[in-house]
C-alpha cells in the first residue's frame, strides 16, 4: 500500500494536497458510501488545515453529527505518515478510548470504507492493568481469594513459569475482567504507591508489555488525558533515569472532550505521601551495611511520619458527596510538617556520604533518593499555600495525603503548548457564551485559533425538555417519584446521570422499593467494567443505565437511548480543588460555578440525539431552577433553536 492515501506532489504543501483529500472523501467518497454530505464537518476540515499549515493551536467547537471525529483522523492519520511520527488522540476517559475503536466506531469506518489500513493502538492508564504484585496478595488474602485465584490461573504461562520463552504478548487490561465490580478491581489493579522500579516482575508485567506494543504505532495512539499529563510530567525524570518515555515522539496531539484536559493535569502534577509506603521504602536501607548513625536517623523519621499522619487523622473533616477529606490546618500541624522535612533532609545529606562508602545497594539507594526528593518537594508546598491545594482519603491501609498546583498553566505552556506542532481542541462545548476565556485562560494558552459550529439536528421535533416544578422543594423522594413517571413513560431506555457516587447509591438502594419499575433491568456504574456496561446498555434496548461519569462522550444512538435524566444540575463539588478555584477568582459563582455546570450540564444533554432518527426527553431535576430566574436563563440560553422549557411532565 502506499504511504499516503492520495498521491502526493512533492513540489507542493503537504497540508494543502491532505486537506483536498479530505474534502473530496467527505464530498464523494463517503457520500458514496450512504454518508450524508455535512458543510460543517467540511467547514472544519478547512479550519483544521490552517493548524497543520502553521502548527498551532486550534480550539474546534462542532455540534453533534457534525461528524468532527472522522475530520481529526484523517488529519492525524495523513500527518503521521508525513512526518513519520504516531498522531497522539486523547480522550476523556478510559471509555470513550474505547468507544472511538469500538467495532462500529469511526477508525472502524474509515478502514471499511476508504480502505484504508489504519495501525492505531491503545495506550491505556497504568491503572487499567493487573498489578502482580498486588495480586499475590489478594489471592492469599480472605475477601474475594477465589476470584483473584481463579484470575491468576488463566494468566499466561510466561507469566506464571520462569522458563525462558521466545515471546511475550500485553495482558491484564480492565476490559478483560468485565464481571469484577470497582472495588474488586482496585485490589489487584496498579496504584500510584508501587514501585515498579525494583519490582522482580516488571519485565513480565502486562503494563509494561503493552508500551512495548503501543510505542511502535505507526499512525496512531489512543490514549486518556490522564496519560498523556502522566507522559508530560514524567517526560524528564523518566529520561534522567535512562528510561524510555510514557509515549514516543509524536506530531500532533488531539485532545477529544478538551475542556477536561485542565482536571487531567492537575491529577498528573499530584504528589500522594502514605506512611505505609515511606516506612516500607526507607526500611530497605537497613538491610544493608550501613553506620549506626543512620539507621538511627531512619527511626527518627518514621516517628516523625507516625506522628504528622496520626495529626492528620485528628485534623480533617469530611466533605459531602466527596471521597476527599479536608485538612483543617494548624500551627502545630505546619511545625510537625517542618519536622518531618528535616529528618527527611538530614537522611539526604547521609545517603551521600554512604553511597561513597559503597555500603548500599545502588539502586536501592537511588529509588529511596527519589522518593524523599519527591516528598520534600511535596511537603515543601505547604508553606506555600497560596499555590497549592491539599486533602486526605481514607484507605484500610490509612490515610494519603494529597497535595496539588492550583494552577498548571506554566508546566502547559512550557511542555505542550511550546512544542512546534498542531494542537487540536475538540468538543461541542468549548466555549460559554459564545467565548473561549474559561477554557483558554484555564490551560495558560494566550494565541490560538479557533471556531464554532452548531448541531444540524432538527431538535425542535427530535427533543423534548422538561424541568418540572417542585411542590415540596425537590426532595429525594419527589425526585424518585419523577424519575420513576419517566422511566415508565419511556419504557426504561434511559440514562440517569448523577452528580455523585452517593447519590447513585443512595438511588440503588431504593429503586427496589418501587413496584412500578420491577421489572426493568437498571444497570449502575462500578458493578462492572465501564465498556461493557455501556454495551450492554446499548444492547438491551429497555434497560437503564445510571452513572456519574457518563456526562461526556456516551454516543449510544437508536432508542436504546430515548430519555436522559439529570439528577440535579451539575455544579462542581465542594471539595478543596474547586474551593481553591474560588478562592482565587474575584467573582466564584461567575467564574468558577456557572461555567462549569452550564459547560457540563450541555454535555450532558447532548447524550440524547445522536443521529436524525434519534427522539426522546430530557429531564433536569433541579430544585433550584424556578427559584434563581437568572439561573433559569442561564440553562434556557444552552437549548437549541425552537427547543423550550417545560416544566411539566
Amino acid at each position: 500500500m502506499d504511504l499516503y492515501p492520495f498521491h502526493y506532489d512533492r513540489t507542493q504543501p503537504f497540508v494543502k494536497q491532505a486537506c483536498e483529500w479530505i474534502v473530496d472523501v467527505l464530498y464523494d467518497i463517503l457520500p458514496e458510501s450512504g454518508f450524508e454530505v455535512r458543510d460543517e464537518q467540511i467547514f472544519m476540515a478547512f479550519q483544521l488545515e490552517r493548524a497543520f499549515t502553521g502548527k498551532e493551536t486550534i480550539f474546534a467547537e462542532a455540534g453533534v453529527g457534525t461528524g468532527k471525529t472522522l475530520v481529526y483522523l484523517l488529519y492525524a492519520i495523513c500527518y503521521a505518515r508525513y512526518t513519520r511520527k504516531p498522531a497522539i488522540i486523547a480522550c476523556a476517559d478510559e471509555s470513550l478510548i474505547e468507544q472511538l475503536v469500538k467495532p462500529e466506531g469511526d477508525i472502524a469506518k474509515l478502514t471499511r470504507y476508504l480502505n484504508l489500513a489504519i495501525d492505531a493502538r491503545l495506550a491505556k492508564s497504568p491503572d487499567q492493568y493487573v498489578c502482580l504484585t498486588k495480586l499475590d496478595e489478594a489471592r492469599l488474602g480472605h475477601e474475594d481469594a477465589g476470584l483473584y485465584r481463579e484470575l491468576y490461573e488463566h494468566l499466561p504461562e510466561f507469566v506464571r513459569y520462569r522458563e525462558t520463552l521466545q515471546s511475550f504478548h500485553a495482558y491484564g487490561d480492565r476490559k478483560h475482567y468485565p464481571d469484577m465490580n470497582d472495588e474488586q478491581w482496585e485490589k489487584i489493579s496498579w496504584d500510584a504507591f508501587q514501585d515498579c522500579f525494583v519490582c522482580e516482575q516488571r519485565h513480565r508485567c502486562g503494563q509494561t508489555l503493552s508500551r512495548d506494543h503501543f510505542r511502535r504505532s505507526a499512525d496512531l495512539i489512543i490514549c486518556s488525558h490522564d496519560y498523556y499529563m502522566e507522559h508530560v510530567w514524567t517526560y524528564e525524570g523518566r529520561k534522567r533515569g535512562g528510561q524510555l518515555p510514557l509515549l514516543p515522539e509524536h506530531c500532533t496531539v488531539v485532545f477529544d472532550e478538551g475542556h477536561l484536559l485542565e482536571s487531567a493535569a492537575q491529577k498528573a502534577l499530584t504528589y500522594k505521601i502514605k506512611h505505609i509506603v515511606f516506612e516500607e521504602l526507607i526500611v530497605r536501607l537497613l538491610k544493608g551495611q550501613i553506620r549506626h548513625s543512620l539507621a538511627v536517623l531512619i527511626d527518627e523519621a518514621i516517628d516523625r511520619s507516625e506522628a504528622m499522619f496520626d495529626l492528620l487523622e485528628r485534623q480533617n473533616r469530611a466533605i459531602p458527596g466527596s471521597d476527599r477529606r479536608q485538612i483543617l490546618l494548624s500551627e502545630q500541624l505546619l511545625n510537625e510538617i517542618s519536622l518531618f522535612r528535616e529528618s527527611l533532609a538530614i537522611i539526604e545529606e547521609e545517603l551521600v556520604l554512604e553511597s561513597e562508602l559503597y555500603s548500599l545497594n545502588p539502586y536501592h539507594s537511588r529509588i529511596v533518593e527519589e522518593h524523599l526528593e519527591m516528598m520534600q518537594k511535596a511537603l515543601s508546598l505547604f508553606l506555600q499555600s497560596e499555590s497549592f491545594v491539599c486533602w486526605v482519603t481514607e484507605s484500610i491501609t490509612g490515610l494519603t495525603l494529597v497535595i496539588m498546583p492550583r494552577a498548571v498553566k506554566e508546566v502547559l505552556k512550557r511542555r505542550v503548548f511550546s512544542a512546534n506542532m498542531p494542537i487540536v481542541f475538540t468538543s461541542s462545548t468549548l466555549s460559554v457564551n459564545g467565548s473561549f476565556d474559561y477554557v483558554t485562560k484555564s490551560l495558560g494558552i494566550e494565541h490560538y485559533l479557533s471556531f464554532s459550529v452548531d448541531s444540524s439536528y432538527d431538535y425542535a421535533h427530535q427533543m423534548e425538555i422538561i424541568a418540572p416544578r417542585w411542590s415540596y422543594r425537590g426532595t429525594f423522594s419527589e425526585k424518585m417519584k419523577t424519575a420513576i413517571r419517566l422511566l415508565v413513560r419511556t419504557g426504561g431506555r434511559a440514562l440517569i446521570l448523577f452528580p455523585n457516587k452517593d447519590t447513585l447509591q443512595r438511588f440503588k438502594r431504593d429503586i427496589v422499593h418501587y413496584p412500578e419499575v420491577a421489572g426493568m433491568r437498571f444497570r449502575f456504574e462500578g458493578d462492572r467494567e465501564i465498556s461493557d456496561l455501556i454495551a450492554a446498555f446499548q444492547r438491551e434496548e429497555t434497560s437503564i443505565l445510571c452513572a456519574v461519569t457518563l456526562w461526556e462522550g456516551l454516543d449510544v444512538p437508536g432508542p436504546s437511548l430515548s430519555n436522559v435524566i439529570i439528577w440535579a444540575l451539575p455544579f462542581p463539588p465542594q471539595d478543596p480543588v474547586f474551593m481553591a478555584k474560588r478562592q482565587s477568582a474575584i467573582m466564584p459563582y461567575e467564574e468558577v460555578d456557572l461555567p462549569y455546570m452550564l459547560l457540563r450540564l450541555k454535555q450532558g444533554m447532548g447524550r440524547l440525539i445522536r443521529t436524525r432518527e434519534d427522539h426522546g426527553l430530557i429531564a433536569i431535576l433541579s430544585e433550584e431552577l424556578y427559584g434563581e430566574p437568572a439561573l433559569k436563563a442561564h440553562v434556557e440560553g444552552l437549548l437549541p433553536s425552537g427547543v423550550h422549557l417545560q416544566d411539566s411532565l
